[in-house]
């Protein structure tokens, strides 16, 4: 196909394009990093946060993704084409200059804060040490900030996965995924990580 003369001249856009999966915590996150990886995305991880009861398939974290908060994200510079997960409270530290498709799992807040304190309980921490009124407070001015910060965004996409639909019917969302992220992913494989038995802070909602 012949490109016109205004195409010509369009500024092809180079910045350095990276697939960001975000969310409150327990929303999600994790499966779809395990989701990604089983679909040959490369993603970024350093294992030091290694899989236990509350998370079997692991937890896919990068422990330079924290330092954002300092304004320190050199660590970007290998992202290119990757994966990595970035919790929805420390999206607005993501620096300008990148393309970020965003992957960002939704979950019925009393499911989070279920899964939550179950998750306190096994480390051995005091689930009660912040109420869940004050947690969910919390987590709703986080959301708020991270939806204002995503729509700020010139040069990013998002596609929002609600982490019940993914597990109850998860192939027409593995195939929107898919999609978005430009096509190559191997489906089947995304779905076989799939562990339904997993869900297991459903409410009645």
């Amino acid at each position: 196909m012949k490109r016109t003369f205004l195409q010509l001249f369009e500024k092809k856009d180079t910045r350095p394009l990276i697939t960001i999966v975000s969310g409150l915590p327990r929303s999600g996150t994790s499966l779809m990093m395990s989701m990604l990886a089983a679909g040959g995305l490369e993603v970024l991880t350093d294992q030091l946060r290694t899989p236990d009861d509350d998370n079997p398939v692991g937890y896919f974290e990068l422990e330079e993704v924290k330092k954002l908060i300092r304004g320190e994200h050199s660590w970007l510079a290998k992202s290119n084409g990757k994966a990595v997960k970035v919790i929805s409270t420390l999206l607005p530290y993501l620096p300008d200059g990148y393309h970020y498709r965003i992957i960002f799992m939704r979950r019925a807040i009393e499911e989070i804060l279920a899964s939550q304190r179950k998750m306190l309980i096994n480390r051995g921490e005091n689930p009660d040490k912040i109420s869940d009124d004050k947690m969910a407070e919390v987590f709703e001015t986080d959301l708020q900030q991270s939806e204002r910060w995503i729509n700020s965004q010139a040069h990013a996409t998002r596609i929002d996965i609600y982490y019940r639909q993914l597990i109850d019917n998860p192939r027409p969302l593995v195939a929107e995924i898919n999609t978005v992220l430009g096509g190559g992913l191997d489906e089947d494989q995304m779905l076989g990580v799939i562990d339904a038995s997993l869900y297991r802070q459903r409410s009645s909602k």
